[in-house]
């Protein structure tokens, strides 16, 4: 039995819709741009970038050299890195012991920034 190209062209593209729409189907794929507003996720970061404002205002007013600062920002951002691992660990979003973890992290370097 041979089949014509146009029947083979219409099963070839038949295979590729079934190829592309199974994975999504079977919740395989994952919309991203959802898990980096979670939150959760969305505290932790604001809240770091909330103490960056406040590493710069600490710097303007003479409270910590610029060393502490590059040393607190750092910091910082070990901690948003932690919180991208541990979302990237959990399928896009953080749990809420880690959630507390990260903030124990941040308070203290809060403790360091001042007021």
């Amino acid at each position: 039995m041979r089949l014509s190209a146009r029947r083979s062209c219409l099963i070839l593209l038949s295979l590729t819709a079934l190829a592309v729409a199974v994975p999504s189907m079977a919740g395989e794929r994952h919309d991203h741009r959802f898990d980096h507003r979670h939150p959760r996720r969305d505290q932790v970061v604001d809240r770091a970038q909330k103490q960056n404002h406040r590493i710069t205002q600490q710097v303007r007013e003479g409270e910590l050299t610029h060393a502490q600062a590059h040393a607190l920002r750092v910091s910082d951002h070990s901690t948003v890195l932690q919180q991208r691992a541990d979302a990237k660990a959990n399928g896009g979003y953080i749990t809420k012991s880690q959630q507390k973890s990260l903030n124990q992290q941040l308070n203290a370097n809060s403790k360091q920034i001042g007021h």
